[in-house]
């Protein structure tokens, strides 16, 4: 007997399917497509605190930094757009990657996509390990940054589908879990190879970005494709055998027939992105266009990648500096752990209010202890041990906060609720909205930094107050449905459904949502 959408208790369509090994060991490698993101944000901060790297490249830093004593502005030492744009470039690459990255995804499947970020961030990662001057450096990172935007495209659309909708939370997870030990490591490794003589670390450190790029490189070319790509080329048998093999059940006909009909109605889609302005899709493009927005305004970003320049800032030498990033790089990796056991248990909507309200009481500490003891001249004289532990552990909370909410499901929830006909094209400007805030941050921070003083973090913290009022009135829980069923949540939503129709998204069989 086929299987058949089942209405079980709480109105939500289920699937047979199994956690199986098979989709297990699958949806780990890919994930390691997020090491070569982390990896990037945890070096570029290490590296940029480095003497012997400033010295080579940025020497008007280096000189302001060794002429900075404790009577000295603190908040403007790392004040330089040249060395901003090193860091920033990256990102205002990856934006325009991830808009080719839609069309490779959709015609061609997610594993290419995969592929070509490999092999882009390996590129990136030998031209900056053997720079010898700016421009090589720019351009190494400008490679590096195409990179994560054709990764960062593919693999969580890679994830979501490929995932069973009861575990697609944890699954999916699986790659922000991949970026926090990429930062982890390249924390580790900056701590370590600062301390080599010679003042050569820093060429490690970049150029060590080899090994994550490889890993994704190698995971693309064997990892399976995904049967929604699969049915999206026309592979109908493949995708029903690759379908049963990843549900680990011989019954997958309504889940396949499912699939098949979203495909064909992707397939009437000519132009997808014309087919986003539709009005049927505003809930999906504002979710796509929001979260990422708010996933950078809560400072996350800049406290990671600057992480060592703003310990360093706040009076920590610079070995301490880079350890107190290694210890934020562990809080990172084990907080995100705690989101994968929970997404799937307490639901995203939980996750973020949890995680918004740590954050807000964090940002609120943090201004309140540097400005007691900076205040607004940036000059804190000699700064006691206990502060020092005092700041670092609030700074430590805050990562927590983020690393099991916005960290975790500012990915999670925009690459499960786009139907088929818009995935790519969708998946693309969550990307690309990203990582134009991410590149605007960057650029800005160090300036933001010297001008707002501890300001900047209540500059974050109320940011973080309008993202928990934004989740708390318009996004809707997703834990537990399918998801090619997500459409039925927009039209039972308080304020979504004077968008989305009946006619738009017509009731599956065995489907109700009260």
């Amino acid at each position: 007997m086929p299987a058949v959408g089942i209405a079980v208790g709480d109105n939500k369509k289920e699937y047979p399917g199994n956690l199986t090994p098979f989709v297990t060991v699958t949806c780990i490698v890919a994930a390691m497509g997020g090491l070569i993101f982390g990896y990037d944000i945890g070096i570029s901060g290490g590296v940029t605190s480095m003497p012997s790297f400033l010295k080579k490249f940025f020497p008007s830093v280096y000189r302001k930094q060794q002429a900075v004593d404790a009577t000295s502005n603190q908040y403007c030492q790392y004040d330089s757009q040249t060395l901003t744009m090193f860091t920033s470039s990256l990102y205002l690459a990856a934006l325009l990657a991830s808009l080719v990255a839609s069309i490779v995804t959709r015609k061609f499947g997610r594993k290419l996509s995969m592929l070509f970020g490999g092999v882009l961030f390996c590129a990136g990662a030998i031209i900056n390990g053997a720079a010898k001057a700016v421009w090589m450096l720019i351009l190494g990172r400008i490679l590096l940054g195409f990179g994560i935007g054709f990764a960062n495209q593919s693999v969580p659309l890679y994830l979501s589908e490929m995932a069973p909708y009861k575990f697609r939370g944890a699954l999916n997870i699986g790659f922000q879990l991949s970026i926090t030990i990429g930062i982890l490591v390249a924390n580790v490794l900056n701590y370590f190879f600062a301390k080599i003589h010679g003042g050569w670390g820093w060429r490690l450190s970049l150029g060590g970005a080899m090994v994550p790029a490889l890993i994704i490189t190698v995971g693309s070319l064997v990892l399976p494709d995904t049967p929604n790509s699969m049915i999206e080329r026309g592979q109908h048998d493949e995708a029903r055998e690759k379908l049963r093999r990843v549900r680990g059940v011989d019954d997958v006909d309504e889940e396949f027939n499912d699939l098949v009909a979203a495909s064909e109605a992707s397939m009437k889609v000519e132009h997808p992105w014309r087919n986003l302005l539709q009005r049927k899709y505003r809930p999906h493009i504002t979710m796509a266009v929001m979260i990422p927005f708010f996933q950078q305004l809560t400072g996350i970003n800049v406290v990671m990648f600057y992480a060592p320049v703003l310990f360093n800032t706040i009076g920590f030498g610079s070995n301490a500096s880079l350890m107190s990033a290694v210890i934020n790089g562990v809080v990172n990796v084990v907080a995100t752990m705690v989101s994968i056991y929970g997404v799937d248990k307490w639901g995203r909507r939980f996750l973020f209010f949890e995680g918004g309200f740590q954050m807000l009481i964090r940002q609120a500490v943090v201004a309140a202890c540097i400005g007691a003891k900076f205040g607004v001249n940036g000059n804190p004289g000699e700064l006691p041990k206990w502060y020092a532990i005092v700041v670092v552990f609030f700074i430590c909370i805050y990562v927590a906060g983020f690393a099991w909410s916005w960290g975790a499901l500012g990915w999670l929830v925009p690459s499960e609720i786009f139907p088929l006909e818009i995935r790519s094209a969708a998946q693309s400007i969550n990307v690309s909205v990203n990582m134009l805030f991410t590149f605007i941050l960057a650029q800005i921070f160090l300036t933001m930094l010297c001008h707002l003083k501890f300001g900047i973090f209540l500059f974050f913290a109320f940011f973080v107050v309008l993202m928990s009022m934004f989740v708390y009135y318009f996004l809707p829980e997703t834990k537990g449905i399918p998801i090619e069923e997500m459409g039925q949540v927009w039209k039972t939503h308080w304020f979504w459904s004077r968008y989305v129709t009946d006619e738009d998204y017509p009731k599956a069989r065995g489907y109700e949502m009260t």
